[in-house]
């Protein structure tokens, strides 16, 4: 049928009803007013009563007045005929799972990646139905990805954002890395005060293990005072087509001011006449105990012609 005005909107209803304690007594006081007493059904012990004067009961306002005294042991109740109460929410508890259609979840498809921080989750808290943020409920685990970083022919690789106080410590993923010039070593130098320290107050040890041909050896140890750190010994690398090196470098509590920091790392590699090489180092710049905010990678000789670095926050 047609409508003037706005189109009602579906709806729900029920009426109100009341209950009276009952005692010896003819007069009561309705929850609603009303006109007269044909807009409510009164009910004695379950018996619907005749409205009317002259009958059993009348009423007007919130005045119920009935034709004779009620008992205590009476049960009474009122059914408000003029008071249909209309709601666009079904009644609490009424709605099962099969009148919910799958279009309620507006956003159906699967994530393909970790949930943001303010994603929500619906969690029941002792029966009550709350939201959550993904952030308060996700694992922190060891390792956190902060950044990424690919390698094309670049002379040094500055590695300075997220290294603050966030983590205690930060670990450097350096994966299939290529140097443009055979028997060339990875250096490095850390970034204390604005700038990447150049005087020498780097002290570093590193040793490495080798194969040659059929035997294994220990290589060399060297131990060294100067302007950076050795991160590969001497023994350097090649940079024939499937030759590369990976590393895996620790950095801890560079935003502590109150003492040095230290840096150390595990790496292997192919050497420029084809033989497996592993580097073990670690150092620290004893120029002062600044905070560290950067990590700068480089060869002793040449560029670094491809790879990725990642850096990892851990708890």
């Amino acid at each position: 049928m047609a409508y003037i005005g706005i189109k009602p909107a579906e709806s729900f209803t029920s009426f109100a009803t009341q209950t009276f304690s009952t005692s010896a007594t003819s007069s009561y006081t309705l929850d609603h007013a009303v006109t007269n007493e044909n807009e409510l059904a009164l009910f004695i012990n379950n018996v619907r009563q005749q409205p009317g004067s002259g009958k059993a009961y009348t009423a007007t306002g919130t005045a119920l007045t009935l034709s004779a005294n009620t008992a205590s042991t009476d049960t009474m109740y009122a059914v408000f005929l003029g008071r249909a109460l209309q709601t666009v929410n079904p009644a609490s508890g009424s709605v099962g799972s099969s009148q919910i259609a799958a279009e309620m979840i507006t956003g159906q498809t699967a994530l393909g990646a970790e949930p943001a921080d303010t994603d929500e989750f619906l969690v029941s808290d002792a029966g009550t139905l709350k939201r959550i943020d993904y952030s308060y409920i996700k694992g922190g685990g060891a390792h956190t990805l902060l950044s990424t970083t690919n390698i094309s022919n670049a002379s040094e690789v500055d590695i300075e954002a997220n290294i603050d106080s966030t983590y205690s410590k930060y670990y450097f993923k350096l994966s299939k890395l290529k140097c443009a010039t055979d028997d060339a070593y990875l250096l490095g130098r850390l970034k204390v005060g604005g700038s990447y320290k150049t005087d020498s107050e780097y002290q570093s040890v590193n040793t490495d293990t080798r194969a040659n041909g059929t035997t294994f050896d220990n290589g060399t140890t060297e131990t060294m005072s100067g302007t950076y750190l050795q991160i590969q010994n001497a023994n350097g690398q090649g940079n024939a087509s499937d030759e590369s090196f990976d590393h895996d470098i620790w950095l801890s509590n560079p935003a502590d001011t109150a003492i040095h920091k230290f840096v150390w790392g595990l790496g292997q590699g192919w050497r420029s006449e084809h033989a497996v090489c592993q580097h073990r180092f670690f150092g620290s710049y004893k120029g002062s105990a600044s905070a560290i905010t950067g990590f700068r990678f480089y060869m002793n000789t040449g560029n670094i012609s491809s790879g990725t670095i990642q850096l990892y926050g851990i708890v």
